[in-house]
């Protein structure tokens, strides 16, 4: 269990933030200076708020009004950086036992753990000249495992990876979530990472918190934000095929199946399947003869007018979807709660799909 409810001012920028989060990987969401670095940094005891509590399981991390403080060597805090920051005198394996000097207690995680985890078996007499970006950043990350810590802090771990790389870590972040059962904060302002890899969401906007709580919540869209966020659904669907001659995956929602890029899992996965509602079509009727894959039949929940475009709330099996057309469109097929609509996307708009396992 991790708590928060700090007030901090900083220059020019003031931070106030209260949640509280239980295990899994939470995600500090949000643009680029709504103050996610900040708060993360103050987890880690490199900024000391300058009011409110943090508190980590049953230990109070800093109080302000008690003076009270625990310095970061004593959080026992696994922290990966933007940047993988290896020591470029020391191989890839000496980088990774360096986490072990800040060890503290009987390690249940091994060094071949690790090393099986994250893959680097081959690269471990390199030094961090020879490997690529993504393969610092494994090392980074298996050194801040190796660490034995209560909770790990990854601060935009992908940004200064291209896509290819980005694409290459993702499944191990997944594989740690899962796996080893240690609290996880993860910052980014990517959409496509926090759907895919976050158990929830805590979203900030110029040092707010506007929301909080499962993924398909909070990206559903929240209004009054700087910088607009776009409304999506976060679809479940069960892997069910592989189409290697097409380079597509095949995936059930309900007794429906859809066609999704092609993804790397075992049949029988769950996948979290993100939805752009701008990217969905409704028909009243089941379409033929069209280059969109995908035919979902559902019915309406809600509509809201958004000036000149509407967003439709649809019900596809017990999940929600969302569809954002214009006026126009809504009046012409006279949309009313409670109808049945046909929702149609193409597979290639089918982003961050994921394995995932609910804290």
């Amino acid at each position: 269990m991790i708590e928060v409810d700090i007030r901090h001012r900083q220059g020019d920028f003031d931070l106030a933030a209260r949640f509280a989060v239980d295990g899994g990987l939470t995600a500090l969401f949000g643009a680029s200076g709504s103050g996610k670095t900040t708060l993360v940094r103050m987890l880690a005891g490199l900024t000391r708020p300058e009011k409110g509590v943090i508190r980590f399981e049953d230990t109070v991390w800093s109080d302000a009004e008690r003076g009270l403080f625990t310095p970061p060597h004593r959080r026992r805090i696994g922290y990966v950086f933007q940047e993988s920051l290896l020591f470029p005198h020391l191989t890839a394996r000496q980088n990774l036992l360096y986490g072990r000097f800040f060890s503290r207690g009987e390690s249940r995680i091994s060094e071949s753990d690790v090393v099986d985890l994250l893959g680097v078996s081959r690269l471990l007499a390199q030094r961090p000249a020879t490997l690529s970006g993504g393969e610092k950043q494994r090392i980074a990350i298996g050194r801040a495992l190796l660490s034995n810590p209560r909770l790990i802090l990854m601060d935009e771990p992908l940004s200064a990876l291209d896509r290819a790389r980005k694409a290459e870590i993702l499944p191990y972040i997944e594989r740690i979530r899962d796996e080893f059962g240690i609290a996880i904060v993860y910052v980014s302002h990517s959409v496509e990472e926090v759907a895919r890899l976050a158990n929830r969401i805590v979203l900030l906007d110029e040092g707010q918190v506007k929301a909080g709580g499962a993924p398909a919540e909070v990206l559903a869209g929240v209004g009054g934000l700087a910088e607009p966020l776009a409304p999506q659904a976060i679809i479940e669907a069960r892997l069910v095929g592989h189409d290697p001659y097409y380079g597509v995956s095949i995936a059930e929602i309900g007794a429906h199946l859809v066609t999704i890029q092609e993804v790397a899992a075992p049949i029988g996965a769950m996948l979290r399947l993100r939805i752009p509602a701008a990217d969905v079509v409704l028909s009243a009727a089941r379409p033929v003869g069209l280059s969109a894959l995908n035919i979902l039949p559902c019915f309406v929940r809600t509509i809201a007018r958004e000036g000149r475009q509407v967003l439709v709330t649809l019900d596809c099996h017990g999940q929600t979807l969302l569809a954002r057309i214009t006026l126009l469109s809504a009046e012409r097929l006279e949309l009313a709660p409670g109808d049945h609509v046909h929702a149609v996307f193409k597979a290639v708009t089918v982003e961050g799909a994921g394995i995932y396992r609910d804290a």
